[in-house]
């Protein structure tokens, strides 16, 4: 949004009475970012909302100005990297003073957003932890969690030594905190939730099992890799199956992937960029959701099938309630919430699902195709992943941009800017994402109503010497646009020329544009319409 637009948005949330999804705070000199996460959570958690720096707390309000927080794409970083929640910032430079707006997204369904440990909302003015009956009713929004449950007969030798070391290592060094170095075995999977009255649940089985566990209790659990050198061939070139818990196979298996991953190179004057064909961040979130997200209670192993330029992730079971192929950016439902959250606190999940934003915007920058879900159904999740590298000037745009400037743009932000390089319209949840890419130069608008288009900026194109392309994408001047109309007028003076046919002549054009041009011509005495509706007909007059 432009400055004008965000100044007004500030003074209509200043109206708001302060509650549950509205904090307002002074903040003159500096902010704890302690108080501000708790402030995030609990905000999350009660649905989303607010947090505004620079304004007094008290109706009617008054902007007083901020000097928190100086280092905005650190502090947003920071908060994601601690909630696992994406949350946006606004700077606005108001005339009595800075003011921060923090956009906080509503918590995922069934999932409650942590900080240090509790589970925060909102009571009076300040942040309190939730109760256990609190908690137990966002655990139960999903419904039963399978992989929370215990299994007959288990015990905790089901459990490999060297799985739980990994988890103790990963969790201590995630939440930063030594003494989880010191837990002996049973205390430690105890407070990872991964026991029960003493028995594993099925989520340290699949996590954590031995091979001789997971096969007598859980053997769908199993994880397949196949490499082919070519798509169209029906024996593997390698096959690896991995029937144990996974964080005794996940190293071998990401390395079994990169061996095969080769490098594309790229090479234009100075610019160079060595890309690897499958991004290994990509892949990794790949794996993670499969792992987290698939339907343990239906038999079917997990595939990856990798080729030269392509790899297939299908999980068995279709995508969790409420989640589609078409909103699988903005809504995230966790299968088996007890997975996720052990995975989260090893650092190698974003508890609120970012994950899926993590595969798309690296793709994007990378300049490859997106994810795909095609063959998605309510059996099975089909992932596609393309390594190729689509637009190498694309690449040079997103270079041109720099690293900073990158990392301000959300993924909503990065999904227009992709389409609107592939000359492609962008879809009606990315639109309002527009105004904010032309405000920051680096797209333009063109065409009014219904033919408004938009394109990569003269700015941009120059970067990669391609202002030639930029005219084309352009269109032509006022002008020569009138020119193009009386000459295909002229040409069919024996038949004359509809309105259909002229639209075909400036199709970035809208229909009401090519009308006023046309009225312009006949204004100069240069063509007469005969007729009315749909048999008018224009003539050279």
């Amino acid at each position: 949004m432009s400055q004008d637009a965000l100044i007004k948005e500030l003074h209509r949330l200043m109206k708001d009475e302060e509650n549950e999804r509205l904090e307002c705070k002074e903040a003159k000199g500096d902010y704890d970012f302690r108080s501000l996460a708790k402030y995030c959570a609990a905000i999350a958690n009660e649905g989303g909302g607010y947090v505004i720096l620079g304004v007094t707390d008290r109706l009617p309000r008054r902007v007083v100005g901020s000097n928190a927080f100086r280092d905005l794409n650190g502090t947003k970083a920071n908060l994601c990297r601690e909630l696992s929640l994406r949350i946006g910032v606004d700077e606005i430079e108001h005339a009595d003073g800075r003011v921060l707006v923090f956009r906080i997204p509503s918590r995922p369904r069934g999932m409650p957003v942590q900080y240090r440990g509790a589970y925060w909302m909102r009571a009076g003015d300040a942040p309190v932890g939730m109760n256990p009956q609190q908690l137990r009713a966002i655990f139960d929004e999903t419904g039963p969690d399978f992989s929370g449950e215990t299994y007959t007969g288990g015990d905790i030798t089901d459990l490999d030594r060297r799985a739980i070391d990994l988890l103790r290592d990963a969790w201590a060094k995630t939440s930063r905190n030594k003494a989880i170095l010191q837990l002996n075995d049973a205390q430690l999977l105890n407070d990872a939730e991964l026991l029960i009255d003493g028995y594993p649940c099925y989520a340290a089985l699949i996590l954590l099992g031995t091979k001789a566990a997971v096969r007598r209790h859980l053997p769908q659990a199993e994880i397949v890799f196949e490499y082919r050198l070519k798509e169209e061939s029906i024996p593997y070139d390698q096959r690896l199956e991995f029937t144990e818990g996974f964080f005794l196979f996940e190293q071998e298996l990401i390395a079994a992937i990169n061996s095969r991953n080769d490098v594309q190179y790229f090479q234009e004057g100075m610019f160079r960029r060595d890309i690897p064909t499958f991004s290994e961040s990509v892949v990794r979130e790949a794996l993670l959701n499969a792992v987290s997200h698939r339907d343990y209670r239906l038999g079917g192993s997990i595939f990856i099938r990798q080729f030269p330029r392509k790899m297939e992730i299908i999980s068995p079971g279709g995508l969790p309630q409420g989640v589609t192929v078409d909103n699988i950016m903005w809504s995230q439902t966790p299968r088996n919430r007890r997975i996720a959250e052990t995975l989260a606190r090893c650092g190698l999940v974003e508890r609120s699902g970012q994950g899926i934003d993590t595969m798309f915007s690296e793709s994007i920058k990378q300049g490859k195709a997106v994810p795909d879900f095609t063959g998605t159904n309510e059996h099975r999740v089909y992932l596609t992943m393309k390594g190729e590298v689509q637009n190498p000037h694309f690449l040079r745009f997103l270079e041109q941009l720099g690293e900073e400037r990158l990392e301000s743009f959300s993924i909503e932000d990065l999904m227009a800017l992709d389409l609107i390089a592939r000359g492609i319209a962008v879809s009606e949840p990315l639109k309002s994402r527009l105004p904010r890419l032309v405000d920051n130069g680096v797209v333009e608008r063109r065409g009014a109503g219904r033919g408004t288009h938009y394109i990569l900026s003269r700015e941009l194109y120059g970067y990669v010497g391609q202002k030639g392309k930029y005219t084309r994408e352009r269109g032509l001047d006022h002008e020569t646009n009138k020119a193009l109309l009386f000459q295909h007028i002229s040409e069919n003076r024996t038949e004359g020329s509809r309105l259909a046919e002229l639209n075909q002549v400036l199709p970035f054009l809208s229909r009401s544009a090519v009308q006023r041009l046309l009225q312009e011509l006949r204004g100069e005495g240069k063509i007469q319409c005969i007729g009315k509706t749909k048999g008018a007909r224009w003539y050279p007059a």
